[in-house]
């Protein structure tokens, strides 16, 4: 590593699996992202991942030990590409801080446990960059959820002492960050943002979202059915708590489906579960916020955020491009900023937000070789 490098380069897939995001952090004299991208997932792999994630697939062990490698150099070609494109050079890097792919995060039981996926030695190897990996599961063995991991990111860049206010993930699961300075940092997944909305489209329309969210437009909500879809009793659990795939998927879905109702109408009313439950998380938990700032995939979804500024009238809804950060890249830009704090020797969770016994140094320490290689 050069002791001039003063980069950092952030890797995730998050829980919709349609890409790789990348971004390339500078953190002196403040965070910024100085270039980023998306390199989607082919379709093949992205349907195999999905099937691992929601237990829809059966697999040997010899096909799990090639789809981590296989996901590891996909995650390798994106830190590349991003480098080449922002013509940066491997040794301005410090490090690549990379979550992976979950494909299973079971945080409760008498042997809790979660799994990422991407082998980081392939992407320390390929791209000739100590890589930072393997990110939740120490807060998991201290008794913590092992998620959500970057609400220590958006009390460091977000909060202002004046005005509580709320930092909203829309993934394929919906978390919150709740900033208040006369409380501590607050963060959960609330359930489901777009892996419902996107499971249906993809069931029904063949594709692998529901653009603009103009199929839920067509639809109409079913009132007595999304009361009982928000009867589950994940969305009265209290914080600390977490979910993903394993939970709400298909089978969730058509266990809780009534025969008859038309498809677009089930979309509409799967977009009011997403925003009805996140606005009920926050009036239960969201200590007075009065600003909402949202990022993730979901922030695309025109229905989405109108649901949420409809459900939340008195309360400014907005994306974090208004405090000074892509939207898109929120989350890359966190595990960037965890390699960073893992080097500094610096704890990356927070005991109040997971469950945590206490504050963990987060994450494995891939060396690099000595110069980078290719395929």
């Amino acid at each position: 590593m050069a002791a001039s490098a003063s980069l950092y380069l952030g890797l995730i897939s998050g829980t919709s699996a349609d890409g790789i995001d990348a971004a390339l952090v500078r953190f002196e004299p403040r965070l910024q992202v100085i270039a980023a991208q998306t390199m989607p997932y082919p379709d093949s792999l992205r349907e195999r991942v999905l099937a691992l994630a929601t237990s829809r697939a059966a697999i040997t062990l010899d096909d799990y030990g090639r789809l981590d490698v296989e996901i590891g150099e996909h995650f390798a070609d994106t830190a590349q590409a991003l480098l080449r494109a922002a013509g940066i050079g491997p040794s301005a890097v410090s490090a690549i801080g990379s979550h992976g792919q979950t494909v299973r995060h079971r945080p409760h039981g008498a042997l809790p446990f979660t799994l990422q996926i991407g082998d980081p030695s392939v992407i320390a190897e390929r791209t000739g960059i100590l890589t930072v990996a393997d990110f939740r599961r120490a807060d998991l063995a201290a008794g913590g959820q092992g998620a959500p991991l970057l609400p220590a990111l958006h009390a460091a860049v977000f909060a202002d002492p004046a005005v509580p206010r709320a930092i909203l993930n829309l993934g394929g699961i919906a978390n919150v960050t709740v900033l208040c300075a006369s409380h501590d940092v607050l963060g959960f997944d609330t359930g489901p943002a777009n892996c419902l909305l996107d499971a249906w489209a993809a069931r029904h329309l063949g594709t692998p979202r529901d653009d603009n969210g103009a199929w839920a437009r067509s639809g109409r909500v079913d009132t007595t059915l999304l009361a009982r879809w928000l009867d589950d009793p994940y969305f009265a659990a209290v914080p600390p708590k977490s979910t993903g795939r394993e939970v709400f998927n298909l089978d969730w879905l058509d266990a809780r489906l009534p025969a008859g109702l038309a498809p677009a109408d089930v979309q509409a009313t799967l977009l009011a579960l997403s925003a009805r439950s996140i606005v009920d998380a926050l009036r239960a938990h969201g200590r007075g916020a009065r600003e909402v700032y949202a990022c993730g995939g979901g922030v695309h979804n025109p229905m989405l955020m109108d649901a949420l500024r409809s459900e939340l009238p008195d309360v400014r809804v907005d994306t974090t491009a208004m405090l000074g950060l892509d939207p898109d890249y929120v989350e890359a830009a966190g595990f960037a900023w965890l390699a960073r704090a893992r080097l500094s020797g610096e704890p990356g969770n927070l005991p109040a937000v997971t469950g945590a016994r206490g504050p963990r140094l987060l994450g494995a320490v891939y060396p690099a070789p000595s110069l980078p290689t290719s395929r």
